[in-house]
């Protein structure tokens, strides 16, 4: 089997991204996992692995320092579309992010940009009532504890 393609659409700032170095480690019909190292490396952020639960509209990461200790559990809400001609996934990013850090704390970040993307046209208005249903779920999920099994399940792929 040939794995498809991965692509990250972020509409602030506009761009679309061949992930090329990323790994695929599971390819399912509503699941994708991934190891990669960090694009643009920053002073924390190193490596890391990612798990896109297409049906859900989710990709949950784990963000990893370089001495291989945990930064946070980072949560996109995103938008998957698939070619098959090409046989890619443009995965967009519905700008929404949820952030776990290793003590528990979690945070929602980059509601102001929902409100920016709509105003300027990069946002439709289906795709912010998607970003803030799926948020809202995400949360759920989080706070009864639910996603626990999904972090278990990324945590299976680790070395």
């Amino acid at each position: 089997m040939t794995y498809p393609t991965l692509y990250r659409k972020r509409l602030i700032p506009n761009e679309c991204v061949l992930l090329k170095d990323d790994v695929i480690l599971l390819f399912e019909t509503n699941r994708i996992v991934t190891k990669w190292n960090a694009l643009k490396p920053k002073k924390n952020l190193h490596h890391g692995y990612s798990c896109y639960l297409l049906d859900l509209g989710i990709k949950f990461s784990k963000f990893y320092k370089e001495d291989n200790t945990l930064l946070y559990w980072y949560i996109d809400i995103i938008e998957s579309d698939y070619y098959s001609s090409e046989n890619k996934f443009i995965m967009t990013d519905l700008l929404a992010d949820v952030l776990i850090y290793p003590d528990g704390f979690v945070k929602v970040i980059d509601l102001e940009e929902l409100v920016t993307a709509l105003d300027e046209g990069l946002l439709s208005l289906n795709q912010l009532k998607t970003s803030i249903s799926t948020l809202d779920h995400l949360l759920q999920l989080i706070y009864s504890g639910e996603f626990k099994k999904y972090q278990d399940f990324l945590e299976s792929f680790e070395n």
